[in-house]
């Protein structure tokens, strides 16, 4: 029983047991179909996105990334999309807009990114704290903002696809829950705003994955 209206993102208000969470592989069920199917229609859309998204990682990647790198990003944003998408089902756990999942998928990429980086490219790190064509005067201010906006990079990564998650949901749910009050006439323009609100929630789960797998990519290129 929903006892308050955030009571939707938390895992065990459903069941006494934890089971929300297994949403997450669901969307592991719509792969397999590709590899012993026939090529279809779906297959062929699935894999022109992937290569598109691999033309696009590897530019902004550059000609000095390690070969495959790409296939992580895709993988990542493959994973993001499907449980963003499965999140607009009815009854179906909206794993993506919790913390403990994005901070997972972020913190790890961010972290290994800047080990990397300070281990094998020390001086090309420390060039980034600096912008070309910075006055010495501002140098020492610029080291500073620089350094701050490089340490959020994954928080503001995992807040940006959390909340873009929990808005679009809890607004949803509470022109739902006024339907009940409603006459036929106001009822009619309800769904009609729930539908529109329904695309575009489909939309802003598409481009919150590519989003988040582009700013991963930037955030990887800049290491070398």
């Amino acid at each position: 029983m929903m006892t308050n209206l955030f009571s939707i993102f938390d895992p065990m208000s459903s069941s006494t047991l934890s089971l929300n969470w297994m949403s997450t592989l669901i969307g592991l069920l719509f792969i397999p179909n590709i590899f012993w199917l026939l090529p279809s229609r779906y297959n062929f859309l699935w894999n022109f996105i992937l290569n598109y998204l691999h033309k696009e990682f590897k530019i902004l990647l550059g000609n000095n990334s390690f070969k495959g790198s790409t296939f992580m990003f895709i993988s990542l944003f493959s994973l993001i999309l499907f449980n963003n998408f499965l999140g607009l089902f009815p009854y179906i756990f909206t794993s993506t807009s919790h913390m403990v999942i994005t901070l997972s998928l972020a913190l790890p990429l961010w972290i290994s990114f800047m080990i990397y980086g300070w281990i094998n490219h020390t001086q090309h790190m420390f060039c980034h704290l600096v912008p070309q064509g910075t006055p010495n005067l501002l140098m020492p201010f610029m080291v500073c903002i620089e350094t701050i906006s490089n340490l959020i990079r994954p928080g503001t990564l995992a807040i940006r696809l959390s909340a873009n998650m929990i808005a679009g949901h809890l607004l949803l749910t509470l022109m739902g829950n006024t339907g009940n009050s409603m006459s036929k006439i106001m009822l009619i323009l309800l769904i009609s705003a729930q539908m529109m609100l329904l695309i575009l929630e489909v939309a802003v789960s598409m481009i919150q994955s590519y989003v988040f797998a582009v700013l991963s990519t930037l955030y990887s290129s800049e290491i070398y």
